[in-house]
């Protein structure tokens, strides 16, 4: 007795591909499936597309916090002082700062002086935040000293101001500039608190790519900055950067340890947290809408195969009265279903993958056909759509895709398995 032939032998493969190639007046390849590998194209390029945004987006967002901002903010309790008000001053920075820069992982802790007050360049007015910080630390911010996206000599720092991008527009203020901070905040006198004035000259213009950055932040440095706040001998802060800011949680008691009983920490996830966690619940929502399109395109593949079977009912027929087992039959309908899935979910990882790549000119086409205005740095934050490839996302796309199409192909290629040969021959 012959040996039966294993799985998806050659003349299964064989079969499968006539059946793929020939022409629809043969009862070939129906328009249902060319519809159904287009669909799985385009699903798959929308679901890599979306993936790479996402990917891109969440990592330029978290880079531009953790390039601009420290990653752990340490300040105290303060106390009350004779007006009723908390004064959380810290005057001991220097041994602060230097008890939290020796804890293991921590890469710079700067002192910092902040406080909120108005900018004006002739007609022109901007409400900014003055964060008074030493040159040494301020050049270890690398996404303010970026000198691809920078203007000035940050050598000169000391002789007045870095200001942002956005605050330079806003003031129409350029390197050498002499821009006016005023403090409501000023000296009390029987009169009443009069505005604190005074001139610095623009010696430093930084980009760093997150538009409430650039509209707000003013450096001043921090001696002068002592002086303007009238806070001589104090800080409001110590700055502190990791080395690796993802493990922030695992700092937080060495961290407090070393600034002492007084200490309070606050976090870039603390302040980012919640726009992190909203966005990685707008990420699985997409992936679920992304998913339902890839198997609303794997269903049409139902819809070839069932008028492809019934196109070669006599084929079948002949087929299982030669010999061919139920098994032999399934396969190569599954065949013909899985290769359209495999051909579609191949040309769409191609053109997602080249959408991510290009992402910047195919965006520069459609903000020109749209008159610009596309993307709104001031609602998303950062001013361009970032796209970012990442190995697993397109792993998850393709497995999803040839998941569906796979599965599937199974119903209507086992309807062809069961189909009787007697029935299928008897008006032949």
């Amino acid at each position: 007795m012959g040996r039966s032939p294993a799985p998806f032998a050659a003349f299964e493969w064989l079969i499968a591909w006539r059946y793929l190639r020939a022409r629809r007046a043969e009862g070939g390849v129906s328009v249902m499936t060319w519809i159904s590998l287009i669909g799985i194209t385009l699903a798959v390029m929308a679901l890599i597309a979306t993936l790479s945004v996402r990917a891109g987006f969440r990592a330029e967002f978290v880079d531009t916090i953790l390039g601009a901002n420290a990653h752990v903010t340490v300040y105290t309790t303060g106390e009350v002082n004779a007006q009723g008000a908390i004064d959380r001053r810290i005057t001991d920075y220097d041994a602060m700062a230097a008890r939290l820069a020796e804890v293991p992982g921590v890469t710079r802790a700067a002192p910092i002086l902040r406080g909120q007050v108005m900018a004006n360049l002739r007609d022109n007015n901007a409400g900014v935040e003055v964060y008074g910080i030493t040159p040494a630390d301020l050049a270890g911010l690398r996404r303010i000293v970026d000198p691809e996206t920078s203007e000035g000599d940050l050598a000169r720092f000391e002789e007045g101001v870095a200001i942002g991008s956005g605050v330079a527009r806003e003031l129409g203020a350029g390197l050498g500039d002499r821009i006016r901070i005023i403090s409501p905040n000023g000296v009390r006198t029987a009169f009443g608190t009069s505005p604190r004035s005074k001139s610095y000259d623009v010696t430093y213009i930084f980009t760093a790519g997150r538009y409430d950055i650039d509209r707000t932040r003013v450096y001043m440095p921090l001696e002068e900055a002592q002086v303007y706040f009238n806070k001589p001998g104090a800080v409001d802060e110590i700055e502190v950067l990791i080395e690796e800011p993802e493990a922030v949680d695992e700092m937080l008691l060495p961290l407090l340890d070393a600034g002492g009983p007084e200490a309070l920490i606050w976090t870039w996830r603390d302040s980012a947290g919640a726009f992190l966690r909203a966005l990685e619940i707008e990420d699985n929502v997409m992936f679920i809408i992304m998913a339902i399109l890839v198997l609303i395109a794997s269903m049409n593949i139902v819809s070839g195969l069932v008028m492809l079977v019934k196109n070669k009912g006599r084929d079948i027929g002949i087929l299982r009265t030669m010999g061919l087992t139920e098994g032999a039959v399934l396969r190569v309908f599954f065949i013909c279903g899985a290769f359209t899935g495999l051909i579609g979910t191949a040309l769409g990882v191609l053109l997602g993958c080249l959408f991510a790549i290009y992402i910047d000119p195919i965006f520069a086409f459609v903000n020109y056909l749209s008159g610009g205005g596309v993307w709104d740095p001031q609602i998303r934050g950062i001013y361009a759509i970032p796209a970012r490839l990442e190995f697993g996302d397109v792993v998850s796309a393709v497995a999803l895709s040839l998941g569906l199409s796979f599965i599937v192909t199974i119903f209507p290629a086992r309807r062809a398995a069961r189909m009787n040969p007697v029935e299928a021959l008897r008006y032949e």
